[in-house]
């Protein structure tokens, strides 16, 4: 992969045209390169150097001998030699004429691609000039004085990049089966496509879905040049609409005649950005992408060599959110919401209902994000089963670390939700566990306080819960460091709630990555509603939920949930009654390992690219130094990997996104795999 990870950009030109005047229109086309020096590939439009609109003018040899000798003079005249420049223009090939794009690198015409599909309907009259590219063409054509490649089939690759180009031209597109479609197959993840398209009411989406959602089916780049309105206008206006688009997404369109917007008639380019590395592991991850079933061949497709520039990027131009969990557009909010709910509640009544006709559900509520979605899940699951919500026990179990804040929220859901209310203080039965595993071991709770009294085994009661708080209050905030200490009183919450029934995970899928779950406690449940909801998306539905669908103390509450500090509140309490244990402060911001997360696992990348997506995000809600970003993301992995075994061993629940961390399904790891080949690539 080449040092500007894996990124190559993409540029659709729209220019100005003057009908049937190659010169002029070449012309246009060199000024517009000197305004794309950093551009790797430039698209333009559809006999962008005849214009399309010349008619029966094609047939005249003035033309064809004139769009000829232009090429030439672009290849010659490029200002940047290493772009792969990508122009059309009508061509002779032996007795008939054809649409055709010429691929333009390094000062040479490397390959002619012919157009396939050549409408003759309505407005298009396009066969009474031209013959189609899936004739029986000879493999190659003296262009520029050489001998160059012709063939739909071209393929433009460039090894250090893993780009591979190929073009095809407009009404290609609207097939059922474009051209494309079978170059991706064969290993093109770059297509770029010359078009003149008519701007008519309603025409745009559809432009828009096609492209966009062929770029989906290749898993691929795709940057759509359109011709524009000054193209001859004598029966059509052209928009000049270009689109760039990436695996399903659209990355950037022009402006086009008809968006509403003042209509610009003079040249107009869009760039982009695209991943190759992404598509490339897209790909690789998709088993059936390239299965014998397709029936292509790629050795029917001819392979060029081009070697890209691969300049390192100071700015992307790329949308590189800094939540890739949370849509940013605010339509999607809602979609994303009820996918979400939808999926959740769908997966937990199936599993109710092998519980009989009234099935009860247990959740252990904190008053923290987690647990609180887990209990707005199971209220839609049972108001859609037309249950009570009364079969829903909320159990509160105030500990050591508990806050007056986090406990009176969890009463008032519980409360205001309708379930069952059940409150149990855990201090003293974790205090004799303290207690037995003093005489026991010698533990000693912090390493400071002595439960025996000095008489060891020889003890026969542990000291007063009253006496044991004052005494854990005296150690200081900076000592407080006691794993013990915490993982008794989270397995002893789990053994309460799974004595009383079925019990509903309410763990997130970023606690699960960072393995920040007490292993056979908090880890554990007969079936988790949360645990492919990563922690930035919980506060987001949390959130949502509350300002959409309630009011009152509900909607109060929720509100109040989402901007608690997360903690897993098992550390007492500073001495103002609020939290003290900031899992942010121990583990760092959830906001950087959901993106680090996301893209090692989703896509692969390797840790030196992770951090340089995070230098370009957008979105934090603070500044982070690299230093500050290579520091979580050296936390982030070495958690990931030795925390695997908890992973290992995790419950049922539904996957609700693009990742899960099931063992049964998405993500199978050895739990005693080495960390070190992605640390050294972090260096």
């Amino acid at each position: 992969m080449s040092n500007n990870h894996g990124f190559v950009r993409l540029s659709a030109a729209s220019p100005s045209v003057t009908v049937a005047d190659p010169v002029e229109n070449v012309n246009t086309m060199l000024t517009m390169l000197r305004g794309l020096p950093e551009s790797d590939i430039v698209v333009f439009p559809e006999l962008g150097i005849s214009a399309y609109t010349c008619g029966r003018l094609f047939h005249q040899r003035a033309l064809l001998d004139a769009c000829e000798t232009q090429v030439q003079r672009l290849c010659e005249q490029a200002p940047h030699p290493q772009q792969v420049l990508i122009v059309g223009l009508p061509l002779r090939i032996n007795n008939a004429l054809y649409n055709c794009a010429a691929v333009i690198h390094n000062q040479q015409v490397v390959g002619v691609v012919p157009k396939v599909y050549i409408p003759n309907y309505n407005e298009f009259y396009e066969s009474r000039w031209f013959a189609s590219g899936s004739d029986d063409l000879p493999a190659s054509i003296e262009l520029c004085g050489r001998q160059v490649p012709l063939s739909a089939k071209l393929l433009f690759a460039d090894t250090a990049s893993e780009c591979v180009l190929n073009v095809e031209i407009c009404e290609d597109l609207w097939m059922p089966i474009p051209p494309s479609s079978n170059a991706a197959i064969a290993g093109a993840n770059v297509i770029c496509n010359l078009s003149a398209s008519p701007e008519t009411v309603g025409k745009a989406g559809y432009r828009r879905s096609l492209v966009t959602g062929q770029s989906g089916r290749c898993v691929a780049a795709y940057a759509y040049a359109g011709c524009g309105p000054t193209e001859s206008t004598a029966d059509l206006v052209f928009g000049g609409h270009s689109l760039i688009a990436e695996a399903g997404h659209l990355l950037t369109q022009s402006h086009r005649v008809g968006d509403a917007a003042p209509t610009v008639r003079g040249s107009h380019s869009i760039t982009s950005d695209v991943d190759i590395e992404r598509l490339q592991t897209e790909r690789r991850n998709t088993s059936t992408f390239s299965g014998p079933e397709s029936g292509i061949n790629a050795n029917d497709f001819i392979t060029v060599p081009i070697t890209l520039a691969h300049q390192a990027r100071e700015h992307l131009l790329f949308p590189v959110p800094a939540t890739p969990f949370v849509p940013a557009a605010s339509g999607e909010l809602a979609e994303r919401c009820a996918d979400v709910f939808g999926i959740q509640t769908c997966g937990l009544a199936k599993r109710l209902e092998i519980l009989g006709e009234a099935p009860e559900a247990v959740i252990g509520i904190s008053g923290g994000l987690d647990s609180t979605l887990a209990l707005l899940v199971a209220v839609k699951t049972y108001d859609m089963l037309d249950l009570p919500r009364s079969l829903i026990r909320g159990v509160t179990m105030p500990g050591f670390g508990t806050t007056d804040h986090t406990l009176e929220n969890a009463r008032t859901l519980m409360s205001e939700l309708g379930v069952t209310q059940t409150e149990i203080d855990i201090r003293q039965a974790c205090l004799d566990e303290f207690f037995m595993l003093a005489k026991a071991t010698g533990y000693q709770p912090f390493n400071q306080i002595d439960l025996t009294d000095g008489k060891g085994s020889e003890s026969k009661e542990p000291p007063s819960l009253k006496s044991f708080i004052k005494a854990i209050n005296k150690v200081p905030a900076e000592q407080q460091k006691d794993l013990t200490f915490e993982n008794v009183q989270a397995r002893r919450r789990t053994e309460l709630l799974m004595n009383m029934g079925f019990v509903l995970g309410t763990g997130d899928m970023s606690e699960m990555w960072l393995g920040w779950a007490t292993y056979n406690a908090d880890q554990q449940s007969m079936y988790n509603v949360n645990c492919s909801v990563p922690k930035t998306l919980v506060k987001f539905l949390v959130r949502y939920v509350a300002e959409h669908e309630f009011e009152g103390p509900v909607c109060e509450t929720l509100l109040s949930v989402a901007e608690t500090e997360i903690s897993p509140e098992l550390l007492p309490p500073d001495e103002n009654g609020n939290i003290r244990q900031s899992t942010e402060e121990t583990v760092g911001p959830y906001e950087l390992h959901d993106f680090f997360f996301f893209n090692i696992v989703r896509y692969g990348f390797s840790p030196d690219k992770v951090l340089y997506l995070a230098e370009h995000a957008q979105g934090w809600s603070c500044e982070y130094t690299k230093e500050e970003l290579k520091h979580w993301l050296g936390v982030n992995l070495k958690r990931a990997f030795s925390q695997q075994y908890k992973r290992d061993n995790i419950p049922n629940g539904p996957k609700v996104g693009s990742i899960s961390l099931s063992p049964r399904g998405d993500w199978r790891m050895p739990s005693d795999a080495s960390v070190a080949a992605w640390l050294r690539a972090l260096i």
